[in-house]
């Protein structure tokens, strides 16, 4: 049963892991704290899901994200004395294997655990009953594959609030949402029903802040300087209360810094249209979302409003579509960029002749960055006179041998291009082109089970939703003189990281960059200088899509979403940066246009370029 309803409580919240691969000191750190209700560990992604997926294929018990589990059983002593409860979704494609692991490593170690594991999310045998519905892929429109590598639906946050209910000290599923993990416990610990929109709206916000780990601490931060350390970032703490508003704070003592950017950059990640971020339990409007400094490391935030869920769950395969592989070499000396231009056109001509000869087809496709020339900047680069760059190739073809043939010849140009060495690391390995396929599929068609103590229960995705609610627009903003309508001496142009700061991310093969004015002030020329068309131009070199702005005004930001813009995404993408993790950053030096007087707001970051403004402006005055 759910606990009895108290105003005045705080359940604490900590994210240990926002990745598989996350550091093995966040969980110590956080129980260190001693200060956690629950610990949470998200391990999955896209990428993820491949790779436990063929895992799988080769040995039956694996599947599932072997060194979070061991991270659980290294701290288990620990987390029975302090009764701190886990929520994972280290399951993966195998939860039920990485449940018997984790319960082996605790009766080994003597301690008494209740282990619970959700299924449900695997849609690999149901694919005859999946066909019989139509489904289209959401992006293209085409029919649903056969036979993929994994296929998986993200469930939401209901059953793991009721293995919680059914006395689970440890809960591990497949997939999920991510927020899911830290809005399941709140659901039982509240006992929010399927009307408490507003509430499950702020603890899907909570979620989305604790999923990533440190990225909301500190990590990722456009002013990186300010963070003090990176070795010891403090993982984050979510202080929840009952009415859904949460404090997200860190371990005291630790490195990194929780303040209005590191939680608003976070906020904006990866995510689409800020009016309707759809997850299973809820839509979420975040667009008025109100953030406060309340202490020292500490942001209060609350205004996440809801909305009743969709009423499907989204769905994403993966199949298998030849192979790739990716080869870098290290070239030096002047003109090193030339060089390692002519490289590898003439690295892809012989690679060309050599398929022609044995036989094996065309290349379906190339990707090659000089790494080191700003080549992922395209026109905007600034590199000049380079004498060291690193060459990137990568090839997809139908068939591994052909890949291997065409990899053996790397070596060779040594003997051809003055400076060019392979670094000793051997030839490079083609492996399987992974796509993703995503598709929406009616919610009635999933029918969870908690598994628990050697019984099963089934826990049913609610039926009954909330009432629909009318959107608050968003309030028009009064007609203000805009940088591009001022005399030449009334505006000077500027990067945008001095007014501005942001992140980016991915979801599939699109990208989002959240860019967060400084100040309240900045947001009107923010509105009218970056606009989506002019940001589709400014990264036109890797975005083959569609570019769409949404203002999110609470957090004085905008958020834009970039449609085909990874190369296929982060499983089938040839590019070095197949997340858009360095759009942000490249964004951030779009030259714009604004007022003059902005050389003087407290607010504006100090860059090269604003001190060369004012000493260009003082000179004119004294002139």
């Amino acid at each position: 049963m759910t606990a009895k309803r108290d105003h005045d409580r705080v359940v604490v919240l900590g994210g240990a892991s926002g990745a598989w691969g996350d550091t093995s000191f966040a969980a110590p750190q956080l129980l260190d704290s001693g200060r956690c209700d629950y610990i949470l560990f998200e391990a999955l992604a896209e990428i993820t899901m491949a790779i436990l997926a063929r895992a799988r294929l080769r040995d039956p018990s694996l599947g599932y994200a072997t060194d979070v589990i061991e991270m659980i059983g290294r701290d288990l002593q620990r987390i029975v004395e302090q009764r701190v409860r886990i929520v994972t979704n280290a399951g993966g494609v195998n939860p039920r294997a990485a449940a018997i692991r984790l319960e082996r490593i605790a009766s080994k170690a003597g301690v008494s655990l209740r282990v619970a594991w959700v299924e449900g999310d695997n849609l690999v045998t149901r694919m005859e009953e999946l066909a019989a519905l139509g489904l289209k892929e959401m992006s293209d429109g085409s029919a649903l594959v056969s036979a993929p590598l994994s296929f998986n639906a993200y469930l939401g946050a209901r059953p793991i609030s009721a293995a919680l209910d059914a006395g689970a000290n440890v809960v591990i599923t497949g997939r999920c949402v991510d927020s899911a993990l830290a809005l399941g416990p709140l659901i039982h610990e509240f006992g929010w029903g399927t009307k408490d929109l507003d509430q499950l709206a702020q603890g899907s916000l909570a979620g989305h802040l604790l999923e990533c780990g440190p990225q909301s601490t500190g990590g990722l931060l456009t002013d990186w300087e300010d963070v003090p350390v990176w070795h010891d970032l403090g993982y984050p703490l979510a202080e929840c209360r009952e009415d859904g508003s949460f404090v997200l704070t860190k371990p005291e003592g630790t490195g990194g810094l929780v303040d209005l950017r590191t939680v608003s950059e976070q906020l904006l990640y990866e995510i689409g249209d800020p009016s309707a971020y759809l997850l299973p339990d809820v839509t979420c409007d975040w667009r008025y979302v109100d953030l406060l400094q309340v202490g020292p490391d500490r942001v209060e935030v609350t205004g996440a409003r809801g909305e009743p869920p969709p009423p499907t769950l989204k769905a994403c395969a993966q199949v298998i579509d030849g192979y790739k592989v990716l080869g870098l070499v290290f070239i030096g000396g002047r003109d090193a960029t030339r060089k390692a231009k002519r490289f590898g056109s003439d690295f892809i001509r012989r690679a060309e002749r050599l398929l022609e000869r044995e036989g094996f087809g065309r290349l379906r496709d190339v990707d090659i960055e000089v790494l080191g020339s700003e080549s992922t900047y395209g026109p905007h680069s600034r590199a000049e006179g380079v004498r060291e760059v690193v060459v990137k190739v990568a090839l997809h073809h139908d068939k591994r041998e052909a890949l291997s043939a065409i990899v053996r010849e790397l070596g060779s140009f040594g003997m051809a291009v003055p400076g060019l060495t392979a670094g000793g690391r051997g030839l490079p390995k083609p492996t399987p082109l992974v796509r993703l396929k995503c598709y929406l599929i009616p919610r009635n068609r999933f029918h969870p089970t908690i598994h628990i103590d050697g019984s099963t229960l089934h826990c049913e995705e609610p039926t009954l939703l909330g009432p629909e609610r009318r959107k608050k627009e968003t309030p028009e903003e009064a007609p203000q003189p805009m940088a591009s309508e001022l005399a030449a001496d009334e505006s000077v142009e500027l990067p945008l990281i001095a007014f501005a700061h942001a992140r980016s991310g991915d979801k599939g093969d699109d990208a989002n960059i959240g860019v967060r004015a400084r100040h309240a002030d900045f947001v009107p020329v923010i509105r009218a200088e970056l606009t989506a068309r002019r940001v589709a131009a400014w990264l036109a070199h890797r975005v083959e899509g569609s570019v769409v702005r949404y203002e999110v005004p609470g957090v004085h930001a905008f958020n834009f979403l970039l449609h085909h813009a990874l190369g296929g995404g982060g499983i089938s993408s040839l590019r070095f940066d197949p997340q858009g993790k360095a759009y942000a950053q490249q964004l951030l030096d779009i030259p714009v246009r604004v007022p003059t007087s902005w050389l003087g707001h407290p607010a504006l970051m100090e860059t090269p370029e604003v001190e060369q403004a004012r000493a260009q402006r003082a000179q004119r005055l004294v002139h």
